[in-house]
């Protein structure tokens, strides 16, 4: 592993350990309240819905899994799910919209890496044959969205809506392609770990993507 994997890895392990610690000293049934999640105080397990499957998070043994076939998500899946619920507060009254990474607080920091990463990915797996970017979508539970020649809306969260949009390129128009957040997004996770979540999604769907 090279300083920067290393320094990634630090890093995580530290807004891990935060989270966690944070989850405990809440009272559950706040997190409960604020959040489409349930919870056994028998267990002591939340059951949280993350891109259309269930994972069990375990506050007691620090652990998360998916319910279907315990498999455990990677890092940064699991720091997402970390974040959505320490940060758990109600919500402000809002009208659904859509804004881009740079609308975020804080997005125009990370929006270079992300678009290199995330937006540059969807155009290199989709930007040619968009109709296949509903079709990886559907594993994640993408709903058929307004937008672009393809798109598609994702639940990341029951309350934390994602859109991806391609536009197909020929020999005459370049492809292209973005994410947009609904903006009460900046009251539920850090900004840096919504950038992670756009990642995240890009990823997800150029894997599945090539698979068809």
């Amino acid at each position: 592993m090279g300083n920067e994997g290393m320094e990634n890895a630090s890093s995580y392990r530290i807004v891990y350990d935060k989270f966690w610690e944070d989850i405990k000293k809440r009272d559950p049934e706040e997190i409960v309240a604020a959040r489409a999640v349930s919870y056994s105080s028998d267990t002591c397990q939340f059951v949280v819905m993350f891109f259309n499957e269930e994972y069990i998070v375990d506050s007691a043994k620090e652990t998360i899994c998916r319910k279907a076939d315990r498999h455990v998500p990677d890092v940064v899946a699991t720091i997402i799910i970390l974040n959505y619920l320490a940060s758990a507060q109600p919500l402000p009254e809002s009208a659904p919209s859509w804004v881009s990474i740079k609308e975020i607080p804080g997005g125009m920091i990370f929006y270079s890496a992300f678009h290199n990463t995330a937006i540059s990915g969807l155009i290199q797996a989709f930007g040619h044959q968009a109709g296949q970017l509903m079709t990886a979508a559907r594993t994640l539970g993408g709903q058929t969205g307004p937008f672009g020649n393809t798109s598609v809306v994702f639940r990341a969260f029951p309350e934390i809506p994602l859109c991806v949009i391609v536009w197909e390129g020929d020999e005459e128009v370049r492809a292209n392609a973005t994410i947009l957040y609904d903006p009460s997004i900046e009251f539920m996770l850090r900004s840096a770990i919504s950038i992670d979540l756009g990642i995240y999604l890009a990823g997800q769907l150029k894997r599945l993507g090539a698979e068809y």
